[in-house]
């Protein structure tokens, strides 16, 4: 694959989020694919453990949404700069009980490609700026 349909991949991959089309996941991630965004979903680091943890936030976040403002490709990685948002409606690992309030952040992924799926991510986001908007406790070591 080029850096061209890398990026159309990761596009895809957000347009898919975007409208809920979890069974659809498949198709953009690898069945093995490791998330480094465990801040968050608080899944462990290990192959495959992506898809609940994007399910979940799907879930806990209606209506998400995701837009695109920004993707660079270099060979196998592509990163995509993207404003999120959603409202804290479903439960989630930090925080059970919705609390109906809404968020809007920026969050840069850098994504791994091979053989046309993504096999590798990694988030930063300002996640207590997420925390603080959604009304939610942040997290303490146990």
């Amino acid at each position: 694959m080029d850096t061209r349909q890398n990026k159309a991949l990761v596009d895809s991959f957000f347009a898919v989020l975007n409208e809920g089309r979890l069974e659809d996941l498949g198709d953009y991630l690898a069945a093995d694919v490791v998330d480094h965004n465990k801040v968050i979903h608080g899944e462990p680091d290990e192959p495959g453990a992506a898809f609940a943890a994007i399910a979940t936030q799907l879930q806990a976040l209606k209506p998400y949404r995701a837009t695109v403002e920004e993707l660079i490709a270099e060979g196998e990685k592509v990163v995509a700069r993207i404003t999120q948002s959603g409202t804290s409606s479903g439960t989630h690992p930090r925080m059970p009980v919705p609390t109906g309030r809404s968020f809007e952040n920026e969050a840069i992924f850098v994504f791994t490609v091979a053989d046309g799926l993504i096999r590798d991510m990694r988030c930063v986001s300002d996640r207590l700026g997420l925390f603080l908007q959604l009304g939610w406790d942040w997290p303490t070591a146990d």
